[in-house]
């Protein structure tokens, strides 16, 4: 029982010393912490240093050998020490040439408890030879046939960056027919004969120099052939059915396939047995490589890849072989034993083939027997240790890919336990995250550790605790009851010591409303939330993120405590937003991705083929959709001749669609571009086709919109829409116009014109004519044209027909008319005037504009006593015609009723009554005083004065006031202004009230214009032979 239980110690023991490390104030020997990497590339232009760095106590000093030979440091003076360090330093800015110091260097540290090595460095100066100069002779090749265009790049330490330019250093442009194989070549897996518009010239860049050699560019030639015929896939690379492919463990597997076939094949690959490792698989160089990151033994197998197309498929089969370099499986740590103690170094490691294991004490090979230790193969067992028994062992694992060197130190101490780390730390962490609490400690025999909390309670250990060989005590879950105080105790046999650490528990950070993914369209206005909770006695910090960097802040972003807000987005505003919430001790982040919606990007890489007389067919690359689906393309052409530079409208295309066939005219030079359509609206033009020019012939249409009319009314002008760029077919477009007067039997007359326009003069008014416009060019006439009828220019109308006024009630008043005789032209309708009038007392005019069917206007009376003049007119494009005059009439028996008693109850009558009769009283008295005083007053001879009407007294007393003056005469008419020309004094309804032509209807109207006047002496015949009084009047009125 007691030897099994010293024998479970004995390996907790050995597990526990090789995790602490010895504190560097205690013997120890020398450990390598810094060295050069195994196979090292310095760049020529500067000074070469070798690292090497160590601790140790005593501190240790450095030694070097040089390709397995010790290497002098002294004797060199450009080589040196770096201070307090093994690194060598090589001067080549002081002259020294870098090759010179080529080889294998191996750094040795040493003091009195032994020797440290470092691995065996191999110093290389990198190396960028010159391109040998050639010449290159031109590459002909068939169209849709492969090609090869070989680099083979000079060797270069390390192997240049190879890729391909023109001579002009722009890049080629490499898809799935044209691409780079992984040795540098150029393949081609078919040949178009735009291919050979550019050279093909092979660079490599310098890995340290970055100096970029060109090799002498390739020329192609092209054999164009009518149609290129379609073949089955063959493999450029690799050649044959099969190969193979050596790989070691934890490099990268690069598998490659390229073919040659018409259209080009596309690329699969398949492992047999088995799937693909997705999670470290990557498709490259358009699928034709396939790359499996840090590949282990399982990757080994049968990999095959498949070129197809629609004339076939073929396959190529790879068997991957994975071998591996050493690798640690154990790899030896160092070992501190107390006096009289036991312990083991073990050194186990793995590898195809499987690895040699080699021990070295101090860098020299171990003599066996030993008394101190037993070698066993990959362990060497120290048994009762004695102080001076300290030493450094190296072990080596090797095999045909490498090698593996390790030192690990055995220390013989006799030291009380310590604690390490600063005392009374205070620990603040996050509520529910795991949490370590440190406690290194050290001591020989190593001390066993105990920790407790708040002073109190049993060993923290199990649960929710756990305690760490290096003295670590962790909880896998903190919660606010695990605040509090921790203190560790760490005991052996030679005494204690103990540190102790307050843990502080904290609320944790949390997004609360984090901002999610949109798709906003440009110059929209995007908000992104961000809801932040965290622990009040923390600071917190939001920061914003945008594709893993962080954000910058501009004018049109405005950054709030819960919120980013993104003011008229545009397409760089794209990508992944973090809201990044921190504190001091914990994090939280959510993220959201912003789609930016624009108008498509232009097509690209325009290109005319398919050749044909009146067709021809464009094919183009889609650009960017910008993440709006493009649901078209429009076909867009421009010619130089007739309108150069402008675009037009050709064909429309749908968005799945990237080539069109085109119908095209002849005689054009035809240049093409493309615009691509999504919601959003129409992309930038493409860049534009080279021209192509098609052949002529006769027109095939005549010009539209032929009309003919007239600008004057002696003209008839012929107008036509003339053909465009694309109805012309041929040079030296003209017209052929021809015309006739209709229906009259005169012969054609005809014109040719090279404008848009012709003017026949000397055309009677308003006369229809039969016009014909024929195209013709160099090669010939356009079909036989139809007939247009046109009419000459147009001319002011005569006055309208059978106008009359009536009364058909005492509210209306209508005037009725009918169309001029000759309208001279096309009626456009009415021009008409009225205005009310009682005596010489007028109302405001009225306009009325009406339309020319219409034959009839009704006027409805403001008032029962007011008449109504009325002038009408027709109208035509060139204006008013001649006018028509003509009042409403007034019924007899109504007005003289209306005359008396509207006179004698008018103010004005009554007061001129009174003046009158105020006059005669004068006279009387003045005649009455002359008489008394007998005077005599002469007596003239007295001159006979016509009364007017407004003196005559009708036979039943009545008066009529109208006035002479205003009376409108007979057949006056309205000059070309529509203003009234007044020749004598108007008519009343008196002048008409014996005989005449001017007669009453049955239902009261008057027909026609006044005609009858009523002679002058028979108006002196009416007159009295006594002199009018004012009494008379008065009896009158009576």
């Amino acid at each position: 029982m007691s030897l099994s239980v010293r024998t479970f110690h004995f390996f907790v023991f050995l597990h526990l010393v090789c995790t602490i490390d010895v504190p560097l104030d205690l013997p120890q020997p020398p450990t390598i912490t810094n060295q050069s990497v195994k196979n090292y590339i310095v760049d020529p232009r500067d000074n070469i240093i070798i690292e090497c760095e160590a601790k140790g106590n005593p501190y240790p000093t450095f030694s070097w050998t040089r390709n397995g030979k010790f290497y002098n440091v002294a004797k060199d003076p450009k080589v040196s020490f770096r201070r307090h360090a093994g690194t060598l330093v090589i001067d080549i800015h002081g002259g020294g040439r870098p090759e010179d110091y080529e080889g294998e260097y191996q750094c040795f540290a040493r003091n009195e408890h032994g020797v440290a090595l470092s691995n065996k460095i191999l110093l290389q100066v990198s190396k960028s030879p010159l391109w040998p100069k050639e010449k290159l002779d031109p590459v002909v090749v068939n169209e849709g046939g492969s090609l090869i265009l070989q680099c083979n790049p000079p060797h270069g330490l390390p192997p240049p960056v190879i890729f391909w330019m023109s001579s002009s250093m722009e890049p080629i442009a490499q898809d799935k027919r044209v691409s780079q194989g992984l040795n540098g070549d150029l393949y081609f897996s078919n040949v178009l004969r735009q291919d050979a518009l550019t050279d093909y010239s092979c660079n490599a860049r310098s890995h340290f120099t970055h100096t970029i050699q060109q090799k002498n560019a390739y020329n192609l030639k092209v054999l164009t052939t009518r149609g290129v015929p379609e073949r089955t896939p063959t493999f450029l690379l690799p050649t044959g059915t099969s190969s193979s492919k050596l790989v070691l463990r934890d490099e990268d597997l690069l598998l490659e396939c390229i073919a040659s076939g018409v259209p080009t094949p596309d690329i699969m690959w398949y492992k047999k047995g088995g799937e693909l490792p997705t999670l470290k698989l990557k498709f490259e160089n358009f699928n034709k490589t396939l790359r499996i990151v840090k590949v282990s033994e399982e990757d080994s197998g049968e990999y095959f890849c498949q070129a197809s197309n629609r004339m076939g498929s073929i396959r190529h089969t790879i068997s991957v072989r994975v071998k591996a370099a050493p690798y640690w499986l154990d790899e030896p740590k160092n070992l501190i034993l107390a006096p009289g103690e036991n312990g083991r170094l073990v050194c186990r490691a793995n590898g195809s083939p499987k690895p040699i294991i080699q021990w070295l004490m101090d860098g020299e090979p171990i003599v066996v027997p030993n008394p101190n230790f037993e070698v066993a193969g990959d362990t060497i067992i120290f048994r009762e240790v004695q102080s001076g028994n300290s030493a450094v062992f190296q072990c080596n694992a090797s095999n045909d890919h490498g090698y593996l060197l390790a030192n690990a130190f055995i220390s013989i101490l006799d030291v009380p336990s310590r604690t390490l780390g600063p005392r009374n730390q205070q620990i603040r962490v996050i509520e529910y995250n795991r949490t370590q609490l440190d406690c290194p400690f050290f001591g020989s025999p190593i001390p066993t550790l105990r920790w407790f909390k708040n002073g109190q309670g049993s060993n923290l250990d199990g649960g929710n605790y756990r305690v760490h060989e290096n003295g670590t005590l962790e909880i896998n879950t903190v919660r606010k009851e695990d605040q509090g105080k921790y203190t560790c105790v760490a005991t052996n046999i030679l005494g204690k010591a103990d540190n102790t650490v307050r843990l502080e528990v904290k609320e944790p950070t949390r997004i609360v409303k984090g901002p999610e993914d949109q798709i906003a369209k440009r110059g929209s206005t995007v908000r992104l939330d961000c809801r932040v909770r965290s622990d009040p006695s923390l600071r917190l910090t939001v920061t914003w993120m945008k594709d893993e960097a962080q954000l910058y802040i501009g004018s049109r972003m405005k950054k709030e405590e819960d919120a980013l807000t993104i003011f008229g987005v545009a397409e760089k505003d794209q990508g992944a937003y973090t809201c990044l919430a921190k504190t001091e001790l914990d994090q939280d982040f959510a993220k959201a991705y912003l789609t930016i919606l624009d108008k498509p990007d232009p097509p690209m890489d325009l290109e005319l083929t398919d050749e044909a007389e009146r067709s021809i067919r464009l094919t183009w690359t889609p650009g960017d959709d910008n993440n709006s689906p493009i649901t078209g393309f429009i076909v867009q052409f421009e010619e130089d001749r007739h309108q150069p530079g402008t675009w037009h409208n050709l064909a429309s295309v749908p968005g799945n669609v990237n080539s069109a066939v085109l119908n095209l005219a002849p005689y054009v030079s035809y240049k093409f571009r493309v615009l691509a359509l999504n919601e959003l609206g129409s992309s930038t033009p493409s860049p534009s086709s080279e021209r192509y020019q098609t052949s002529g012939a006769p027109p095939e249409i005549n010009p539209s919109d032929v009309r003919g009319a007239g600008t004057r009314k002696d003209n008839m002008e012929i107008t036509w829409t003339p053909l465009n760029a694309t109805q012309v077919y041929g040079p030296n477009l003209r017209y052929n116009v021809k015309w006739r007067q209709r229906n009259t039997g005169e012969p054609w007359s005809n014109v040719t014109v090279w404008t848009n326009r012709h003017v026949v003069w000397n055309t009677p008014v308003y006369s229809p004519y039969d016009i014909r416009v024929q195209a013709e060019n160099e090669y010939g006439r356009a079909p036989e044209p139809g007939t247009i009828i046109g009419y000459s220019g147009e001319d002011f109308p005569s006055a309208p027909r059978n106008v009359r006024v009536y009364e058909p009630n005492r509210e209306t008043v209508v005037l009725e008319w009918g169309p001029p005789e000759n309208p001279n032209g096309n009626l456009t309708g009415f021009n008409l005037r009225y205005q009310a009038f009682n005596g010489s007392r007028s109302a405001k005019a009225v306009t009325e504009l009406l339309s020319p069917n219409q034959t009839k206007y009704t006027v409805h009376r403001t008032d029962s006593v007011s008449r109504y003049r009325f002038f009408l007119s027709g109208r035509t494009q060139v204006g008013a015609g001649e006018v028509v005059t003509i009042e409403s009439p007034l019924k007899q028996d109504e007005a003289y009723t209306k005359n008396q008693v509207d006179i004698a109850t008018q103010g004005w009558f009554i007061g001129l009554m009174c003046a009158v009769a105020l006059l005669v009283l004068i006279l009387l008295i003045v005649c009455f005083i002359k008489r008394s005083r007998g005077g005599k007053y002469p007596v003239r001879e007295k001159k006979e004065v016509a009364l007017g009407p407004e003196d005559q007294k009708d036979e039943d007393g009545s008066f009529d006031y109208s006035d002479e003056d205003n009376k409108p005469l007979q057949g006056s008419q309205t000059s070309l202004d529509g203003t009234i020309k007044q020749q004598e004094s108007d008519d009343s309804l008196v002048d008409y009230g014996e005989g005449g032509e001017g007669q009453f209807n049955e239902d009261g109207s008057f027909i026609g214009q006044y005609t009858v006047k009523k002679d002058k002496d028979e108006t002196e015949g009416n007159e009295s032979s006594e002199a009018t009084s004012p009494v008379n009047a008065i009896y009158s009125l009576a």
